[in-house]
């Protein structure tokens, strides 16, 4: 009997649900760009029950080129990774808020927090000059903080801003937790089910979803830390989450990464170079 280790992955719930297919589930895998994609497809209720997911899309893409520091490897996979959020936009074009999630002053929290840093905001400049900014979509991020530090849900403070600016789409941005140490660091999650943060550790927070929000939320998410139930059947490891000796760099990777694919996905046109530039 498989193991029961925490993880935010579908597809690593889907590989400790056994060998075969499931009810209410239907996954796919193919090559973009030399890099590997798993999609797990939850169809209804019972795949929910299976995979202990809600009922959604998630896309699993391997970035251990980007870790390997492979020629080309970021923006071959920028690009992929931007073609698969557009696949999952539910309003291409609209303004979209992201959001940057986590504890930017904890490395293996601050891959949302260091994303949103690499976004280019616009919905003030489309104001202000329309014409000037025509060729680029509405968007505007916030960095939410973590309820220890502002006292304020994420979920909250995300509900009200959406309130305020009214997007017509969320992406929000997190690190997760992993089952396998093969995919610490070099996999994104993308999921149009939304995120409950935290939850791969074991410290749930509101869920951030389009119940919770009113507008549809796509979450974007990479595992920075695994649980060390899965390599060690003492009883310390259990409850315990270990992360890579370089996880400060690992992290900045990623979240340049993220950061760079979600502006290629928003903005028709953009290119990496475009990208260095604006934000140099």
């Amino acid at each position: 009997m498989a193991k029961a280790v925490r993880t935010d992955l579908a597809l690593e719930m889907r590989e400790n649900s056994g060998s075969g297919e499931l009810e209410g589930v239907r996954a796919g895998e193919w090559e973009t760009r030399g890099f590997s994609i798993t999609r797990v497809d939850i169809l209804n209720e019972k795949g929910s029950e299976k995979l202990c997911k809600p009922i959604g899309s998630y896309i699993t893409m391997s970035a251990r080129a980007l870790a390997e520091r492979r020629p080309e490897a970021f923006n071959d996979g920028a690009s992929t990774l931007a073609e698969l959020i557009r696949g999952l936009l539910p309003s291409p074009g609209g303004l979209t808020l992201v959001a940057g999630l986590g504890n930017a002053a904890m490395t293996p929290d601050a891959v949302g927090p260091l994303a949103a840093e690499y976004i280019i905001a616009t919905r003030h400049l489309k104001q202000s000059m329309p014409q000037e900014f025509e060729g680029l979509s509405p968007v505007c991020a916030v960095r939410p903080g973590v309820l220890g530090s502002t006292g304020i849900e994420s979920a909250e403070m995300l509900r009200s801003v959406c309130e305020s600016v009214q997007p017509a789409q969320v992406i929000a941005i997190d690190a997760l937790a992993a089952a396998s140490l093969d995919r610490l660091c070099s996999t994104l999650q993308l999921s149009d089910a939304g995120i409950v943060p935290g939850s791969g550790v074991g410290n749930n927070r509101a869920a951030l979803s389009e119940e919770t929000l009113g507008v549809p939320v796509l979450a974007i998410g990479a595992p920075t830390v695994v649980d060390a139930s899965a390599f060690s059947d003492e009883e310390a490891a259990k409850g315990m989450f270990v992360t890579p000796r370089d996880i400060d760099s690992s992290v900045r990777s990623l979240a340049k990464f993220v950061g760079y694919a979600v502006n290629l996905a928003l903005h028709d046109g953009l290119t990496v170079s475009d990208i260095d530039m604006l934000k140099s």
